[in-house]
């Protein structure tokens, strides 16, 4: 049983992570909380010290079982004593929601109400610090989870990045988060976080959770460039495209109810960008090459992305132990050259698909 033996630098922090964190936002609705923590027992046994949560998981979101990932989360911890302090944990406030079950339903993230999240965040998951701490979407109009074009005219007042900066660095003084990070940000996104922290003397963001996998490489068009120069990791989220990566919709496509993946599961995952016929098109010609070239399509997407410069540590979700070592295995292999410009030539036909 191969167990991950090296970490990595979270920005200019002080946290080491292993190359692979275990991402949790099917605990509690796909999976069962003695299955979740069957899984995480597995993780820390291979070697993985990096857990991410958030306080809107599970994914669907819903009123009934909002918060529940990190109570499952917390459960674990109680039962293990002393796991806390061998895992990295990370966990996010959300941005602005149209749900009143998160944050109330107000369209801005207010400083107190990133105060507030934190707290509830720990007190859920029954620890009194979180390693890092990320601001899950923007506050500000962004083009996220299947946006693609920027429009100044959906620009609303929110507040701004320094006082959320500060909202945070309460948090950071007051012992209650390590370091923080940002999720689903933009290039000028990450270069404003960046100046402000530095020009009033305000907490460093050290990472940046974005999707990044074969049918969106958003990243590579200038995201890239900018967390390279800014000294910001990325933690890629999503490796496997929602499953399409992995090769169990080639056939079936996303509407056969037997399916046991997300997307055939819940509606209203086949109404994001996950779900367009473009990203399962373009993920057939990923699986197929990968079949065509002796690996399992999860072996060829894990290992493109787990060997991507650009990428501090990936975040793999799992339903199950065994898609974990699966996941787990595929660390090591080693893609050639010529298969890594295959793979770009497929980009330049097929583009990103699930942006």
């Amino acid at each position: 049983m191969r167990m991950l033996d090296t970490t990595v630098t979270l920005g200019r922090s002080e946290l080491r992570v292993t190359p692979i964190c275990l991402g949790t936002m099917t605990f509690g609705e796909q999976v069962d909380e003695a299955t979740s923590h069957r899984i995480l027992d597995r993780a820390l046994e291979r070697g993985v010290n990096f857990i991410d949560t958030a306080e809107m998981y599970p994914v669907p979101p819903s009123a009934q079982r909002y918060g529940d990932t990190e109570r499952i989360l917390g459960s674990w911890f109680r039962k293990h004593p002393g796991v806390r302090q061998r895992v990295v944990l990370a966990s996010k406030v959300a941005g602005p929601s149209r749900y009143d079950w998160i944050g109330g339903g107000v369209p801005d993230l207010r400083p107190e109400r990133i105060v507030q999240a934190c707290d509830d965040s720990l007190r859920r998951l029954g620890v009194e610090c979180i390693d890092l701490y990320q601001i899950h979407w923007p506050a500000r109009h962004v083009p996220a989870f299947g946006g693609v074009y920027f429009e100044p005219g959906k620009l609303q007042p929110v507040t701004g990045i320094e006082a959320q900066l500060q909202a945070l660095d309460r948090l950071v003084r007051d012992g209650k988060v390590r370091a923080i990070g940002l999720s689903n940000e933009t290039p000028w996104g990450v270069a404003e976080f960046v100046r402000i922290a530095e020009q009033a003397g305000l907490p460093r963001i050290a990472t940046v959770q974005n999707p990044y996998c074969l049918v969106n490489r958003v990243v590579d068009n200038g995201l890239d460039e900018a967390l390279h120069h800014a000294q910001v990791s990325l933690l890629a989220y999503s490796p496997l495209g929602f499953g399409l990566l992995t090769g169990k919709y080639d056939q079936r496509g996303l509407n056969d109810v037997d399916n046991p993946g997300r997307l055939a599961q819940f509606e209203s995952m086949k109404q994001q960008r996950w779900g367009r016929i473009e990203a399962l098109q373009a993920a057939r010609h990923y699986n197929a090459f990968a079949r065509a070239n002796g690996l399992t399509p999860t072996r060829m997407a894990l290992a493109w992305c787990y060997r991507n410069w650009r990428v501090a540590s990936t975040i793999v979700g799992v339903t199950s132990v065994a898609q974990l070592d699966e996941n787990l295995d595929a660390w090591g292999t080693e893609l050639p050259p010529q298969l890594l410009r295959a793979i770009d030539d497929l980009r330049w036909t097929h583009r990103d698909p699930a942006q």
